[in-house]
């Protein structure tokens, strides 16, 4: 038996298809609709006789390639892409849940999230409760007899907690539910859930997948019978479809993933480091240091640390602002995953709309700070910091 392919091989070569042309890059069908060669061959199609394109909204080559080049990586069976990360939530959500059921969530996932299980799900009847990331006992207590979904986030956004993917596993298979866990910090690069005893992975594609902040992008990976099979017909009906020329650009983020996440990690790390040391800042959040409380699990379960840390200033949200605003090279903007470091304060951002005591719990205090670190020098990003640090 041949030996499986590196990640790094998958990310370049893995679910390519090239068509009569043999083009060496992948090809880009912006088209909404394909032709038939007949009645019957059309009528087989429609009804799911036939293998083949019928309408983008879900079948298009481009965004096949996608889905079968990230599933490669994750070492999923299938991947269903969406037309964002929350759609790829959403859809997992809809197709998995019903009135009446119950979700145990992270309390410390994105604030986008934590919106769509408790106004949206909610609306419908779905309940769902708050636990700690890393306390594995608070699942075990929190899940009942109609639970049917464990969602998590690890590393969580925006604290870097990290959680024991293994032993929620565990947890969830004992209550019979589903586990779902969003990978978008570490990506397939870092970590793979599935390994770990995951049911399903989403993603933002939107984030490291594309890696330079160009298009808006999600996806769902797992078994054939919990993701294509139920996910198709769900996208063929509702329609948050990945457009073809997203799922173009999402194809070269992928080329080059591997290197990028672990260069932004290393420059993480010796950002962290140089942030630990520095007067004006209380606490640093970042897997990559010992004084992480989950860096042991965090080496265990993760190939790097990631590109993403946290930390607090002394002073509060004045002080945050301050150190904001004083940066003239990093980019103050919500998104991450990108080449070009990026800068926000979640309090009053990313996690505003949540409650100040939900926010309190999940430990995102006014003087936080969140750094996703990009491919600028480091000794650059060191000194733009300072502008803000120094001027408190």
């Amino acid at each position: 038996m041949a030996k499986e392919q590196q990640l790094s091989t998958k990310g370049v070569r893995a679910g390519q298809v090239r068509t009569e042309f043999n083009e060496h890059a992948e090809a880009l069908f912006l088209t909404s609709s394909f032709v038939f060669d007949n009645a019957a061959q059309a009528a087989a199609r429609f009804a799911n006789n036939e293998e083949g394109m019928v309408y983008s909204r879900y079948t298009n080559p481009t965004v096949s390639m996608f889905q079968d080049r990230l599933a490669a990586m994750e070492g999923a069976e299938t991947c269903v892409a969406t037309a964002s990360g929350m759609a790829a939530i959403l859809a997992t959500a809809m197709v998995h849940l019903k009135a009446g059921d119950h979700v145990v969530c992270s309390n410390a996932v994105f604030g986008a999230t934590i919106q769509l299980f408790n106004n949206v799900l909610g609306r419908f009847g779905i309940e769902t409760s708050y636990v700690s990331p890393t306390k594995v006992q608070e699942w075990e207590k929190a899940a009942r007899k109609n639970t049917r979904l464990f969602f998590l986030e690890t590393p969580s956004n925006p604290l870097t907690e990290v959680s024991d993917i293994a032993a929620l596993a565990r947890v969830a298979k004992n209550a019979r539910a589903l586990f779902v866990v969003d990978n978008v910090f570490c990506t397939p690069a870092l970590q793979r859930p599935l390994e770990l005893g995951a049911d399903i992975v989403v993603h933002s594609a939107t984030k490291y997948l594309d890696g330079q902040g160009r298009v808006m992008g999600g996806a769902i990976c797992g078994s054939k019978a919990l993701v294509g099979d139920v996910l198709v017909p769900f996208l063929r009906t509702a329609g948050p479809a990945l457009a073809p020329f997203n799922a173009w650009v999402l194809l070269k983020g992928l080329e080059t993933l591997e290197l990028r996440i672990l260069a932004e990690s290393a420059a993480a790390l010796e950002l962290a480091r140089w942030l630990q040391g520095h007067p004006a800042v209380s606490r640093v959040h970042y897997p990559g240091l010992p004084s992480h409380p989950q860096y042991e699990l965090a080496k265990r379960q993760q190939r790097a640390a990631g590109a993403v840390l946290s930390f607090e200033v002394t002073g509060g949200k004045a002080a945050a602002w301050r150190l904001i605003d004083a940066t003239q090279l990093i980019s103050h903007t919500a998104n991450l995953g990108d080449v070009k470091t990026t800068i926000i304060h979640p309090a009053s951002t990313t996690h505003g709309r949540i409650s100040p005591e939900a926010r309190s719990a999940a430990g995102i205090t006014d003087g936080l700070v969140r750094l996703a670190v990009g491919l600028e020098a480091v000794e650059d990003l060191k000194q733009d910091l300072s502008r803000g640090l120094e001027a408190g």
